[in-house]
């Protein structure tokens, strides 16, 4: 039989690239399939290091490109120069049964070139929460599980930030922090000194390595990252793992490889390998291994599962429990609070740090925290920066007057924006279209997912309390925002998760405590479809260790003729 390797990785982004790595350092020959197509690193950045006044329209996309591309163009890092690494919407539709953005980026290193970086651990108010709030179904691990693999994944990753002695925002193994401006350190004494200490103004902790690691990096404070870094400043597949996985020799990668099915073989109970369309020629081909780790990203996962049927699965690999695509998860976003801050025009800062301070959860963690209205809680990230030339235009004159005015920086401004956490419904859900195929043959995905009254409770804290804090730490002209009914903002973010969640019982999970299926044990989920809860972190570092530690029991299992 052709086409035989040790183990398929399906997907490059941040768990798939991690997969790649830890397989083939462990000797195995490894065949990494990604849909879209290659990207060189530093080579393939080609606008990283241009001037903004050199590109076309500065940057900015034409109108035909936002029409061809409605809902990526409204992610933060979507511009000309970076929208090659999001998918076209017009080429890859998707349905909508309620109003969801899903962001793509297929490519080699997948979203990892376009990624937020924030790097947090879950703790075990995280990994407790289901079980004690009666809420979706019981991790089947804790802390303690993940917590030398946390260290594992930030040691060769790079995190930058600082041990704050959070209970329930575990430290991890930082490199030095990014340093906050003067503001932004003010507001540090006054919110401590105003909260007596129970709210806590720390610095982001990042994928941004403030110093060397491994031969990447150190940033360069240019917060150009969604062009791709050809300086290695932060993580990604393409600048770490992938290339670590090839200096093994065992590394295979086939770009242009859209997975059309997981094969399984009834008699062995086991998946045999992988049938891929060539996005190119939409020719079929098989591949096949002992182990398959399925990274395609959340939504793509469990689709590719559900498309997976057999006479042993009629509704989908390994879905004998019926959770397959159901329990989609995310943060919401888009609420909080900006205001000015008076004083301190005789300051700048240099460079454009690409990070800010983080507020940690400070809603039901214990004692007074806890609220009636709403389970579980939220946190922000904010920065304070200067106005700058695009600034109330209309208000500063015109003429010498207004060359003179914009020669000087405006006022102080922070914003505070909220990252809720989403509770796992069952009735938030994937599916596949009956009838509706798209390009390469698949069946269009339908999303049918959305917030409710627990969120929205939820949300009117997170404003609420941004503009508290912003008044109690002395800003002026505060604004609230909530971005829940505007149509260009996405209150779903770009995390999510929990499409085959992990659980102790296979009647109620799709996935055990090693990212195993229950049902097909050589075939492992490590991306963010096998999220049991989403806590209010930004979830990519859990994803990290997850799929270290489940490849390390999987080439075990391997050794034991176990699998």
């Amino acid at each position: 039989m052709r086409n035989i390797y040790d183990a398929i990785v399906i997907g490059s982004g941040i768990s798939g690239g991690w997969a790649a790595k830890e397989l083939c350092e462990k000797g195995l020959k490894t065949l990494v399939l990604e849909r879209g197509g290659p990207v060189e690193h530093v080579k393939d950045y080609t606008t990283a290091t241009t001037p903004l006044w050199e590109l076309p329209r500065h940057g900015a996309a034409t109108l035909e490109a936002r029409r061809e591309s409605p809902i990526q163009s409204t992610i933060y890092a979507w511009e000309d120069a970076s929208r090659r690494f999001f998918v076209s919407d017009k080429e890859h539709p998707y349905i909508q049964a309620k109003p969801f953005g899903w962001i793509r980026g297929y490519q080699t290193g997948g979203r990892s070139l376009v990624w937020g970086r924030q790097s947090y651990r879950f703790g075990d108010l995280d990994f407790e929460a289901n079980a004690k709030d009666g809420v979706g179904v019981d991790w089947p691990l804790r802390y303690k599980d993940l917590a030398p693999w946390y260290s594992y994944a930030e040691r060769f990753a790079g995190i930058s930030g600082a041990a704050e002695g959070i209970p329930h925002l575990p430290d991890g193994e930082f490199l030095p922090a990014m340093e906050m401006n003067c503001v932004e350190k003010e507001v540090k004494r006054r919110l401590e000194e105003a909260y007596h200490g129970e709210r806590k103004f720390i610095m982001g902790r990042v994928a941004n390595l403030t110093k060397a690691v491994h031969g990447r990096g150190p940033c360069q404070y240019r917060n150009r990252c969604h062009l791709g870094c050809p300086f290695g400043g932060y993580f990604s597949s393409n600048s770490a793992t992938l290339p670590a996985a090839a200096a093994t020799g065992n590394l295979t990668l086939r770009p242009h490889s859209v997975a059309t099915e997981i094969l399984y073989d009834k008699d062995k109970r086991r998946a045999t390998g992988v049938r891929i369309t060539d996005a190119q020629t939409l020719q079929s081909e098989e591949f096949h291994a002992k182990i398959i780790f399925v990274n395609a990203s959340t939504i793509a996962t469990a689709a590719l599962l559900l498309a997976s049927t057999s006479e042993v699965f009629p509704q989908g690999m390994g879905n004998g429990s019926g959770q397959l695509g159901r329990n989609l998860i995310n943060h919401h976003v888009g609420a909080g609070a900006s205001g000015t801050f008076e004083g301190m025009k005789d300051v700048y800062y240099y460079g454009k740090r690409a990070n800010g301070p983080y507020i940690p959860r400070f809603r039901n963690i214990g004692g007074t925290s806890r609220r009636s209205d709403y389970l579980r809680g939220f946190a922000y990230q904010c920065s304070a920066e200067r106005g700058n030339f695009r600034r109330d235009h209309d208000a500063l004159g015109i003429g010498a007057g207004l060359k003179e005015a914009l020669s000087e920086p405006g006022d102080w401004t922070m914003s505070l924006g909220g990252f809720g956490e989403v509770l796992p419904y069952e009735e938030n859900r994937i599916g596949l279209h009956p009838s509706l195929k798209d390009k390469w043959g698949q069946p269009l995905v339908v999303i049918d997912c959305e917030i409710k009254q627990n969120e929205k409770n939820m949300r009117a804290d997170m404003i609420a309390s941004a503009a508290e804090m912003l008044e109690k730490t002395g800003f002026k002209n505060i604004r609230t925002f909530d971005r829940a009914n505007d149509p260009q903002a996405r209150v779903l973010s770009v995390h999510e998760m929990g499409t085959a969640r992990m659980g102790r019982d296979p009647r109620t999970s799709v996935l055990n405590a090693h990212n195993q299926l229950h049902e097909v044990p050589n075939v492992f989920v490590t991306d963010g479809a096998c999220m049991t809860s989403s806590a209010c972190q930004n979830p990519s570092l859990t994803y990290m260790a997850l799929t270290a530690r489940a490849c390390a029991f999987a080439v075990d299992e391997l050794k034991k003729r176990n699998l």
